[in-house]
C-alpha cells in the first residue's frame, strides 16, 4: 500500500457516516507522536512504521486513522497522527502483536519519543 492509498483509507474511515454518538469527538482518542529517529536508520524506520500502520489499519477496527509524516528540512523528525475509536481501542492497539513487533524493531532507532494527547477541534476529509 503506498502513501496515497493509506491517506485515502484513513480519510474514508473518517468520512464514513457514524451510527449515533459513538463517533462524537469527545469519544475519540486522538494523539500525536513526536519521534526523533537516528538518521542512519531512517530507511529501516520508515519500513517498520509503514508495516505497522498498514497492519493496524487493516486488522484493527478501533484504529480509525494513522498518518506518519517527516519534516522536509529534517526527515529524522517524524510525527504520527493517531485517531482511535476510543481509549479502549488505543489500549488494545498497544497490546497487538504487530505493534509490539514495531516497538521491538525500532527500539534502537528512536532517539526520543513524545506522546501529545490532543483534543479534536475539527476533523475534516473530502469524500472520494
Amino acid at each position: 500500500m503506498d502513501i496515497r492509498q493509506l491517506v485515502f483509507l484513513g480519510a474514508s474511515v473518517l468520512a464514513a457516516p457514524a451510527p449515533g454518538p459513538a463517533m462524537a469527538d469527545d469519544m475519540l482518542y486522538v494523539q500525536q507522536a513526536e519521534i526523533e529517529i537516528d538518521p542512519a536508520q531512517l530507511d529501516a524506520y520508515r519500513a517498520a512504521v509503514t508495516e505497522q500502520i498498514e497492519t493496524a489499519i487493516r486488522v484493527e477496527p478501533g484504529v480509525l486513522a494513522l498518518y506518519a509524516v517527516s519534516e522536509q528540512e529534517n526527515p529524522a523528525r517524524v510525527k504520527v497522527f493517531e485517531i482511535y475509536r476510543d481509549t479502549d481501542a488505543y489500549r488494545s492497539h498497544l497490546e497487538t502483536a504487530h505493534f509490539k513487533k514495531y516497538k521491538a524493531t525500532v527500539e534502537n532507532m528512536v532517539r526520543s519519543l513524545k506522546l501529545v494527547r490532543t483534543t479534536p477541534i475539527m476533523l475534516g476529509t473530502k469524500p472520494k
